[in-house]
């Protein structure tokens, strides 16, 4: 860790995996684009599935990107999505599952901090004591 507590070079799947256990939560915030047809099926979807708390659709958004060999871009709706740790792998297996793109964009983020009563919320809808 740097000194202003910052995984170094190298370290931040540790840093993911293990986290700093005075700030860590267990929550992540993931981030997925999509065409605007399927954005709300897939929020309403991966919610249904107990895979995420809560889906919020963003758009639309300019995506520009580098794609077989040239730089293109797509209008497309951002999904900010919120899961645990625990929760993560099977909505990115959902995601996949069901995202038209061969290649979507799935990316998390931890939660170092938030209001408790609203992450203990976050854990209880998607562990099992939701189903």
């Amino acid at each position: 860790m740097t000194k202003q507590g910052y995984p170094r070079s190298g370290s931040v799947r540790k840093w993911l995996e293990v986290g700093r256990p005075e700030t860590m939560t267990n929550i992540l915030v993931c981030f997925v684009t999509v065409p605007k047809a399927k954005a709300k099926p897939m929020a309403r979807k991966l919610v249904d599935m107990g895979v995420a708390a809560c889906v919020n659709v963003i758009g639309p958004v300019s995506s520009h990107f580098f794609w077989e060999g040239k730089v293109d871009q797509a209008a497309e709706h951002l999904l900010i999505i919120k899961t645990t740790v625990a929760g993560f792998p099977g909505l990115k297996k959902a995601v996949i599952k069901i995202h038209p793109y061969s290649i979507p964009e799935i990316i998390a983020l931890p939660v170092t901090s938030g209001h408790k009563p609203y992450l203990e919320w976050v854990r209880r809808s998607v562990s099992r004591e939701r189903r």
